[in-house]
C-alpha cells in the first residue's frame, strides 16, 4: 500500500497530468448523461458518442425517447455492444423517470439504482459527473491503477470503500477522472507505459519491475 504521507504526492501528480479533468462523454443534461453511461457498458466513449450525436438532436428527453419505441430507439444505437438489452433498459429507465421522478434523473444514489440499467458503477457517474458529488465509479481502469499500491481490493465496492478513505478529501471531486485517465491512457491493461509513468515510484505492481527492465 501506499503510505500515507504519499497519497497527496501519488494524487497531486495525476492532476498535474490532467490538470481539467471532464468526462469524454457527451452530454448536455443529467439525463443524456445517464443515457450515454447506460450505453458504454462494455462500448468505447467514442463508439457512444458517434451514435448520441444522431440521437440526443431527435431525443434528448425520457418522452421523446418513448415516443421513438424499440424499434425507432434500436436504429440509433445498433452499432454498440449489447444494444439490445441497453434499449430495453433505457425504455424502461425512462418509463419510470417519467412515472415516478416527475422525469428528471434524481440526484441520490438508491434512488438512481432504481432504474433499469442503473447499477452503482453508472449511479456514481451520474452523481460525480452531472451533480458533483465526490463520489468514486470502480471501473475496471480506476480498479487496475487501485490495485497497483493505492487501494488494494478483491471487487469494485472494496476498492470504492478503500479509495473513498485513502484519497485525500482536496482530491476527491476529481478523483474519478484522474484515476480513470491515467489507467486508460497510461497505466493500460495490455501495456502499461511504466517509462512516463508519473507514479512509477509508488506502484507495487510485479510487472513494472519486468517492463522498465526491458527498456
Amino acid at each position: 500500500m501506499i503510505r500515507k504521507a504519499d497519497r497527496e504526492e501519488f494524487m497531486r501528480r495525476l492532476a498535474a497530468e490532467h490538470p481539467n479533468p471532464k468526462s469524454e462523454l457527451h452530454f448536455s443534461t443529467p439525463f443524456e448523461l445517464l443515457i450515454a453511461v447506460v450505453l458504454s457498458a462494455q462500448a468505447t466513449d467514442k463508439g457512444v458518442n458517434v451514435a448520441t450525436a444522431k440521437l440526443f438532436p431527435v431525443a434528448n428527453t425520457p418522452e421523446a425517447i418513448l415516443s421513438l419505441g424499440e424499434e425507432g430507439l434500436t436504429a440509433y444505437v445498433k452499432t454498440i455492444g449489447l444494444y439490445r438489452s441497453k434499449v430495453k433498459h433505457i425504455l424502461g429507465l425512462c418509463e419510470r423517470l417519467l412515472t415516478v421522478y416527475g422525469g428528471k434523473v434524481p440526484e441520490d444514489r438508491d434512488a438512481l439504482m432504481t432504474l433499469p440499467g442503473v447499477g452503482r458503477k453508472t449511479a456514481n457517474v451520474v452523481l460525480n459527473v452531472a451533480f458533483g458529488h465526490p463520489t468514486l465509479a470502480v471501473d475496471t481502469h480506476i480498479f487496475r491503477v487501485a490495485n497497483t499500491g493505492l487501494a488494494k481490493g478483491k471487487s469494485p465496492d472494496e476498492v470504492e470503500e478503500k479509495l473513498l478513505k485513502v484519497i485525500p478529501d482536496a482530491y476527491l471531486q476529481n478523483a474519478h477522472h484522474w484515476l480513470l485517465l491515467h489507467g486508460r491512457y497510461c497505466c493500460k491493461a495490455r501495456r502499461p507505459e511504466c517509462e512516463r509513468c508519473p507514479v512509477a515510484e509508488f506502484c507495487s505492481a510485479p510487472e513494472k519491475k519486468k517492463i522498465l527492465a526491458a527498456k
